[in-house]
């Protein structure tokens, strides 16, 4: 696909979809979760909208109210001034999973949604044949999904969604599947396709978990907060196009929506921190010690320069930073994470004293770690069964989310040599030469002793971040 000529920058217009004080809940085993709430959020003719935030922010819930293929349980989702009520006609959806009939040709799966309105054959292979030439696939109509490369089969994604020339064209991770350089290379092509006088829509709703794509594709970028999700910021993008990603003014906007993800809210006071209000991040001590390996090797590092040195997406990284930050080892201020001195003496000392400095910050600092820790050091044969933790955890998590933190409590509760999880047997036995529970929190001194090894512990444990 090549820059058309005739490329004209588009201006927003009118209000094409319009959320109000939008709520969704889901039943659970344990009541409602409440994904979605008080969400007001506005897509007009005209732009192009990225929707970011974190796993569980409610991203593809939004979508999918947009799209009309999710009720609100209150609140109203409305297209150009009216309740929808059913499924949105005016839009189309492209998949991150391409979700393409395999027993399909490239031309039939692109027919579907023409057939599924009653266009006639005829009708239904013209404009097809011109969805597929528009996305640079002319001469693979005869090709099944098997065929096709992956960046081929999001193409014909698009395809199926242009053909039937939607008013707002909805995207989820649409890149998320495909390898980094397919899908720097769709991305481009998105935005050519956008800037074309004949592509037949007028807005895109894009679901990322990516900042830079955001702001590379984006005119606006809504930045969600978690739990329940809500906008926590719209940000608007004001670069032509093609944009830059060397441009200073591009880097400050992507430093902007970092600092916007990763600020710190200030907690409420608690007396006493339980498991269900200070959860485990989703992070492997592997995990976080390499990143505070890395940390001290480069010292203070921004979110987005972390997320570019590891080559991880934002998502991946961010839980390990929490993970860190939980236990006192970074700090994270306007998206710059800065490892403390308790950060460096565990980043740089020898293995056993690493071991040690982590026993005292989980036991410190996490509650489940220190709860399993403490009962199955009173118990008769220190064993204590999965299933009483997991009734605990069960009044506060959903099911998935409750045998997580298990297995993270298990991750972090084995390297601090206070216990291991038995799953034969689903207990958690205590660890015959555990230290540290009774140590009180600052017995060690935060910086390595002379006698400290500083060889990297990389070598002596795999290191996956």
């Amino acid at each position: 696909m090549t820059t058309n000529e005739a490329a004209r920058p588009r201006v927003a217009q009118e209000v094409l979809l319009d959320q109000r004080d939008l709520t969704k809940a889901f039943p659970t085993p344990e009541g409602t979760r409440t994904v979605l709430d008080g969400l007001d959020l506005q897509v007009r003719a005209g732009e192009v909208v990225a929707l970011l935030g974190r796993s569980g922010s409610g991203k593809s819930t939004i979508l999918r109210t947009l799209a009309g293929l999710l009720t609100p349980t209150s609140g109203t989702v409305r297209f150009r001034g009216e309740p929808l009520t059913g499924p949105n006609p005016a839009t189309a959806m492209v998949f991150q999973s391409f979700a393409l009939l395999p027993w399909l040709t490239v031309q039939e799966n692109v027919e579907l949604g023409l057939e599924a309105k009653g266009v006639g054959r005829a009708e239904r292979a013209r404009r097809a044949a011109e969805a597929i030439d528009l996305v640079g696939l002319d001469g693979f109509e005869s090709a099944y999904p098997k065929e096709l490369s992956g960046g081929m089969r999001q193409r014909v994604g698009f395809a199926r969604a242009l053909v039937v020339e939607p008013e707002v064209l909805l995207m989820d991770e649409p890149f998320s599947a495909l390898d980094v350089l397919t899908a720097e290379n769709l991305r481009g092509e998105l935005a050519e396709l956008w800037q074309r006088p004949d592509l037949p829509i007028s807005s895109i709703v894009l679901v990322t978990h990516n900042i830079e794509e955001a702001v590379s594709l984006a005119d606006r970028v809504l930045v969600l907060a978690t739990d329940p999700g809500r906008v926590a910021r719209d940000l608007a993008v004001d670069l032509p196009r093609p944009r830059d990603r060397a441009d200073p003014a591009f880097e400050a906007i992507v430093e902007e929506v970092y600092r916007t993800m990763t600020g710190r809210q200030r907690r409420p006071a608690r007396t006493s921190p339980t498991v269900a209000t200070v959860p485990l991040p989703d992070a492997s001590v592997d995990g976080l010690s390499g990143l505070a390996e890395v940390l001290a090797g480069v010292g203070t590092a921004t979110i987005g320069r972390l997320t570019d040195l590891l080559v991880l997406e934002l998502d991946d990284l961010l839980p390990i930073t929490d993970a860190l930050d939980l236990l006192g080892f970074v700090t994270v201020e306007d998206g710059v994470v800065s490892l403390t001195e308790a950060g460096r003496a565990f980043a740089t000392s020898d293995i056993q004293t690493s071991k040690r400095r982590f026993a005292e910050a989980a036991l410190d600092r996490a509650p489940l770690v220190r709860a399993i820790a403490t009962v199955v050091d009173h118990t008769p044969g220190g064993t204590i069964g999965g299933g009483f933790f997991r009734e605990v955890l069960l009044r506060s998590f959903k099911d998935d989310e409750a045998e997580l933190q298990l297995e993270i409590a298990a991750d972090w509760g084995g390297y601090a040599e206070q216990f291991s999880y038995d799953s034969d047997h689903d207990e958690f036995v205590a660890d015959p030469d555990r230290h540290g529970l009774r140590t009180p929190p600052g017995d060690l001194d935060p910086d390595p002793t002379p006698g400290d090894a500083v060889a990297p512990r990389a070598s002596e444990r795999e290191v996956r971040p």
